[in-house]
């Protein structure tokens, strides 16, 4: 991989990354290209790799794939929240999209934090913006700031850094269940009641369950906007930051480890509760579920990402940058709540001196 593999062939600008067509267009001559195309345009060290087979060139191919990333990205450090913003060598990161104070430029990203696979935008930013004005539509009690378009600039996509974990879950499951009947015996209504130990024994598994990588997005804020589909996944290539901007990892997969076993533990005892049938009723007394066969990879996956800040309280909105879905905690504007408050009361005892003269008549 090179920095020209980015530039338009045709009139040497910048090539950017269209979510809607999956292809690279270029702004000021108005060319697009396929990733076929590109391809052939650009043979980089990876497909001269891939010519020769033998173990060695393999290894000579992933040092070279490292290195090329070090060399195509850099990474920018916001003074202000700290948040590390990864970007092509070309761009010129002017804000931080968590906080919006300037960033400055720290230096090269190192071959370590070089993802496996990247997840492409599907949403446009146009998409993206009338998502978000149709998600505001339905709350009324909103600043007229958070929709404004000096706000909407802000809004910015992200390829933010996950952890997809392959496993199987050992699950080991006990239950106390019941079995109730009754029935009428004379004046009275007798019931019997059953009680049974129940065990369960069975291996799920499990493939691609994510954790977010980063300390400042909230993790409930990216489970939120899940599912993502993988079948859209691509080997990573710095192409597909092109008109984006994307995180470097801040939390390794070690301490990520048991926020994926607790997920896996509380659906896996889900999946096995589903297997006990035929009673009136049961409870799980206990349960063990063990990981085991444990893969990960490193990869990043696409987010519309806002910052809001009103009243000296941040709040974040973030969309699924590949489905649409939506989540974010909305600020509240409290005049429009009084005003509010005020009409509704208003009608209510205006209503209440209307029946109250009518009641008296």
């Amino acid at each position: 991989m090179n920095t020209v593999q980015y530039k338009c062939p045709n009139c040497g600008a910048e090539l950017t990354f269209d979510p809607e067509h999956q292809n690279f267009n270029c702004e000021y001559c108005d060319t697009s290209y396929t990733e076929e195309e590109m391809q052939q345009l650009y043979q980089n060290m990876e497909q001269q790799a891939n010519q020769n087979a033998d173990a060695a060139a393999e290894t000579l191919e992933s040092e070279n794939d490292d290195k090329a990333f070090e060399n195509e990205t850099r990474l920018y450090t916001c003074q202000n929240c700290g948040a590390q913003i990864i970007a092509e060598a070309e761009t010129s990161a002017t804000f931080c999209y968590y906080c919006h104070a300037p960033v400055v430029l720290a230096g090269r990203l190192t071959g370590e934090y070089k993802p496996a696979y990247v997840l492409p935008f599907a949403v446009t930013r146009d998409a993206a913006v009338k998502k978000f004005h149709d998600w505001c539509k339905k709350r009324w009690f909103l600043p007229r700031s958070f929709t404004s378009e000096k706000q909407l600039e802000k809004m910015t996509g992200v390829y933010v850094p996950f952890w997809l974990t392959n496993c199987d879950a050992k699950a080991d499951v006990t239950a106390l269940a019941k079995k109730e009947r009754s029935w009428r015996q004379g004046d009275y209504r007798v019931t019997e009641t059953k009680e049974y130990a129940v065990k369960r024994l069975a291996k799920v598994p499990y493939r691609g369950v994510p954790a977010d990588g980063s300390q400042k997005i909230e993790d409930a804020l990216m489970d939120a906007i899940e599912p993502f589909s993988y079948d859209k996944m691509k080997p990573f290539s710095m192409k597909y930051l092109s008109g984006f901007m994307a995180q470097k990892y801040d939390v390794p997969y070690d301490q990520i480890l048991p926020r994926i076993h607790k997920r896996i533990d509380t659906h896996a005892v889900k999946v096995v509760e589903r297997s006990i049938t035929g009673y009136s009723s049961h409870v799980v007394t206990s349960h063990n579920v063990q990981m085991e066969n444990i893969r990960h990879d490193y990869v990043l996956l696409p987010v519309w990402f806002m910052h809001y800040q009103y009243h000296g309280k941040d709040y974040d909105f973030a969309m699924n940058g590949q489905t649409g879905t939506q989540a974010g905690t909305p600020p509240l504007s409290w005049p429009k709540a009084l005003i509010c408050s005020g009409v509704i009361a208003a009608a209510v005892i205006g209503l209440a001196i209307l029946l109250g003269g009518y009641l008296f008549r």
